[in-house]
């Protein structure tokens, strides 16, 4: 799992100010105050409000996917999509900040990403099918509101698992 610089105190401290504030409006002064520790503790760390918020995200997505029983990959993907779809930092910045997911769309895979394929991999037996689950998944979790009525997000949900066994019932490389 890729590795990310930990300080609970301050990731909780920048959690808070980012649910309250969101990204944009969010400062190192501000979690560095909230958190109790001086700006250059901060800095030490991180060197900008980026690095520190990607820091919170990987934390953040990795506790929602630590729990997931991947005996059933297909339940454990859309039990993790419902978990990220319900997070409060997840609504916080798809709702104020939703440019920040850009990067992480578009230009390349991000920590929370690379520890989500780290778990998908084995479970699936197969890095294509690890990729291809997830890009799915990103999907409906990202697009899901936009196609709502008259569906529910449980039936985009129930949708996604037959999808999924669907795909994953099929023999490898075909």
């Amino acid at each position: 799992m890729t590795a990310i610089r930990h300080n609970d105190g301050v990731l909780d401290a920048a959690r808070d100010c980012v649910l309250a504030y969101g990204v944009r409006r969010t400062t190192l002064t501000d979690v560095a105050r909230r958190a109790g520790v001086s700006r250059m503790t901060i800095y030490r760390h991180w060197p900008d409000m980026r690095a520190l918020v990607a820091d919170l995200m990987t934390r953040e997505w990795v506790r929602v996917i630590s729990g997931l029983d991947l005996a059933d990959p297909v339940g454990a993907v859309v039990a993790g999509v419902r978990g990220l779809r319900g997070h409060p930092l997840w609504r916080k910045i798809v709702e104020a900040d939703p440019e920040l997911l850009l990067p992480y769309l578009l230009d390349r895979r991000g920590a929370s990403q690379e520890a989500v394929l780290a778990v998908l991999e084995p479970a699936l037996g197969d890095p294509r099918r690890a990729r291809a689950v997830l890009l799915v998944a990103q999907s409906f979790l990202l697009s899901a509101p936009t196609m709502l009525d008259p569906l529910t997000l449980d039936d985009l949900d129930a949708e996604l698992a037959t999808l999924l066994e669907s795909y994953l019932a099929r023999p490898a490389g075909r």
